[in-house]
């Protein structure tokens, strides 16, 4: 699984002009599923790493204190999350012009990892998490606060 993490003031996304969610100060994570993803779903062992994931995200203090330092979770911060699925994290780009992402997990499948991710966000944040939406075309807006991202692999 990788994750895109952005430090965001405020952070929506819409489909068909219409938005599906938004937060104000906290994370926009953007997530996808690769194929060893697929391999441990199926054996019924990416649980483990879906939970280690959220706890992680939900912990990690990257909010500074009034001396820059990162010393904030966006748990402790009671910020917001908002989560996109996001499989291009997976694609390739060295061979052609044209980017290939056969090393991300099969649509089915994925959608089902998505879900759960979510569900254990949501546990762990304490509170609703928005999401956008497996597989359609959507537009996310976002006012990074920093700018702050870090790109994550569990």
């Amino acid at each position: 699984m990788r994750i895109l993490l952005q430090r965001v003031a405020s952070a929506r996304v819409d489909i068909a002009k219409q938005t599906v969610g938004e937060i104000q100060q906290g994370l926009l994570l953007l997530a996808g599923f690769g194929k060893l993803d697929q391999t441990l779903f199926e054996d019924n062992a990416l649980e483990p790493v879906l939970e280690k994931a959220s706890n992680k995200l939900v912990n990690m203090r990257v909010f500074s204190n009034q001396k820059g330092k990162l010393d904030f979770s966006v748990l402790e911060k009671e910020g917001d999350i908002l989560l996109i699925p996001q499989f291009t994290l997976f694609g390739k780009s060295e061979k052609g012009r044209r980017p290939d992402f056969t090393d991300a997990m099969h649509p089915e499948v994925a959608k089902l990892a998505f879900e759960r991710f979510h569900q254990c966000l949501e546990v762990k944040l304490g509170k609703p998490v928005p999401t956008g939406v497996f597989g359609a075309d959507m537009v996310v807006s976002l006012v990074n606060d920093g700018p702050f991202t870090l790109q994550l692999t569990f």
